[in-house]
């Protein structure tokens, strides 16, 4: 699939695929200077770019499981979603769940960038809804562990 990009800024990376197979593409960010993350705490992450996401997808920003782990630094709200219509800079809200200071370098990759395809539902309201052996129950009710 190709996907335009707009570079807002000339030093800005293009996202970049770690091995053949991987699913979500590296963002990087860009800064002018190192960026030190306070403890808990979350600070939006520039990359410089913006993309035309086609019809019919959507971009999801999930963590570098390197930098979550390692570093303590993910996205902020777990997965950011990113509509085809969207035609801004990509910006990730990294937060760092950890107690002490991280630092954020330039070119630093920060996120990833997974392109997925998605239904857009017809909501429609109903008085009853079909049966099912769960039925109502929640969280635990299938009582598998």
């Amino acid at each position: 699939m190709k996907m335009k990009i707009k570079k807002l800024n000339e030093r800005a990376r293009i996202p970049t695929y770690g091995t053949e197979f991987s699913a979500g593409a590296d963002l990087y960010a860009l800064l002018d200077a190192p960026l030190t993350i306070a403890p808990h705490t979350t600070q939006f992450i520039h990359t410089g770019l913006a993309m035309e996401i086609p019809e019919g997808y959507a971009g999801l920003i999930f963590a570098r499981s390197g930098l979550a782990s390692k570093k303590g630094l993910a996205p902020a709200n777990k997965v950011g979603v990113v509509d085809p219509d969207y035609r801004g800079e990509f910006m990730v809200a990294l937060h760092n769940h950890t107690d002490e200071e991280k630092t954020v370098e330039d070119g630093e990759r920060i996120a990833q960038l997974v392109i997925v395809p998605f239904i857009t539902a017809d909501f429609e309201l109903s008085d009853e809804l079909s049966d099912t052996v769960r039925g109502e129950g929640g969280f635990g009710s299938t009582g598998k562990k």
